[in-house]
């Protein structure tokens, strides 16, 4: 029995709760997996997992032992990077995800610049409006817009994005522009549908958020598409400001009801702290940070 690879089989189950979730994330098979975690639990002559149809959680036991493997994994993960030079050399892979607007937008031509300024090392990108898991997406840094969920990552605030209503010259000329929340009522608006098109979209007034009920006259699936849709003089649109800057600059559309926004929402950039910190994650989030703190400066009330 390979008992490092076994290490690493267990710490992946424990990580993914399930056979089939590490199966997807190492690659091996669901049967090759049980067979090995079979196989350490005889060596053991302990349990480590408490099996169910639909999830694996560890025992006391377990959760000691995969404690420990992890610890002696990243000894060893860190003796392999020590003597390929990673710490001395910035080199190796990253991957760094962020949602898809602000990733196109702005980490992309980062990304770009970085690469020519280091290249030794390689980008993986990630970038979708869906929150990936770490673990699953063997992902270094993230960027994410709002508040975060409990997490082990560590979050360093870069700045604020302000969410705006906006619309086309052509249509506030012909319809009006609204001065109050209770004039959006006899407005076109433009939303983008999640899970169902919005009947309400919600401002603060006098210090307290108020749902304002809206009509939606046309839904679409992005904010990007949201934000082309008020260029053509449909209607309002409510996305966030960094999405409708480029036709705020053009003239094509302008800022309404800024009295009424709500805080901007937080963006910050998220990694998994180990230590010692790897030297190409070190030199990313130098770059990345002042940078990415700058592009994002103009979208802040």
């Amino acid at each position: 029995m390979d008992r490092l690879d076994s290490m690493s089989v267990v710490v992946n189950v424990a990580e993914t709760g399930s056979l089939s979730a590490a199966s997807k994330k190492i690659g091996v098979s669901v049967p090759t997996i049980s067979r090995k975690l079979s196989d350490l639990e005889a060596h053991l002559n302990v349990e480590l997992f408490q099996r169910s149809s639909r999830r694996m959680s560890l025992t006391e036991a377990g959760r000691s032992y995969v404690a420990a493997c992890k610890r002696i994994i990243e000894q060893i993960e860190d003796a392999e990077r020590e003597a390929s030079g990673e710490y001395r050399t910035p080199t190796g892979d990253l991957t760094a995800t962020s949602p898809w607007g602000i990733g196109h937008l702005h980490l992309l031509p980062l990304a770009s610049e970085f690469l020519t300024v280091y290249p030794e090392i390689n980008l993986r990108l990630l970038l979708s409006d869906r929150v990936l898991s770490p673990i699953e997406n063997n992902i270094d840094v993230g960027i994410r817009i709002g508040p975060l969920p409990d997490s082990s990552m560590v979050a360093t605030r870069i700045g604020s994005i302000r969410v705006v209503a906006c619309a086309s010259p052509a249509y506030l000329a012909r319809r009006g522009t609204p001065v109050s929340l209770d004039n959006l009522s006899d407005h076109d608006c433009i939303t983008v549908d999640e899970v169902g098109p919005p009947r309400v979209w919600k401002f603060v007034k006098d210090g307290v958020e108020v749902a304002t009920p809206i009509r939606s006259r046309l839904t679409v699936s992005t904010s990007e598409a949201a934000v082309q849709a008020a260029v053509l003089g449909v209607g309002i649109a409510r996305v966030m400001a960094y999405k409708m800057e480029a036709e705020r600059r053009a003239g094509t559309l302008v800022v309404i009801l800024e009295a009424f926004e709500k805080e901007p929402l937080p963006v910050q950039i998220l990694y998994t702290e180990r230590k010692p910190m790897p030297l190409k994650l070190r030199v990313f989030l130098n770059w990345l940070t002042p940078r990415l703190k700058a592009r994002l400066a103009p979208f802040v009330a």
